[in-house]
Order: structure tokens, then sequence, then C-alpha cells
């Protein structure tokens, strides 16, 4: 257990911070797979930006690497102009 005032403020504001990451990891992840999922080329095009801008706040906050988060707007793009 925290000795400190600080440590103890400091346990809650991470699980604060984790609960929040792992809900937009969640629904962002979601939104892929609903995505790639889709059949129609209409549909996908226009979830295409939502989704890549989805992607994007998760590396800007750190949640997924940069390098990741362009992989998987890569993947989402060829899945989109394949369709």
């Amino acid at each position: 257990m925290a000795n400190h005032q600080s440590a103890v403020k400091r346990t809650k504001q991470s699980e604060q911070k984790k609960v929040h990451n792992k809900y937009y990891a969640k629904s962002t992840r979601n939104a892929i797979k609903e995505l790639k999922n889709t059949s129609k080329k209409g549909d996908a095009e226009k979830m295409l930006p939502k989704v890549t801008a989805m992607i994007d706040k998760l590396s800007k906050k750190h949640i997924v690497h940069k390098n990741k988060a362009a992989n998987l707007k890569s993947q989402l793009s060829k899945h989109v102009n394949s369709l």
C-alpha cells in the first residue's frame, strides 16, 4: 500500500486513465471490426475517415504506437479500395 498521499493520488489517477484508455481503445477496435466486415464500398468509404480519426487520436495520446496506427490505417484503406 502507498505510504504517501501523493502516491495514493497517483494510483487513483492511473486507474482512472487506464479505464478511460481501455474504453477508447475498445471502441476503436469495434469500429475497425465493423469496417472490415462491411461489404458495401459506399458504406466503407463513409466509415473510413471516422475510423482513421479514431486511430489518430489513440496514437496522439500514446495509447497505440504511431507505427501500429499507420499500419492499421494502411490496412483499412487497402480493404476499402479492394471492395
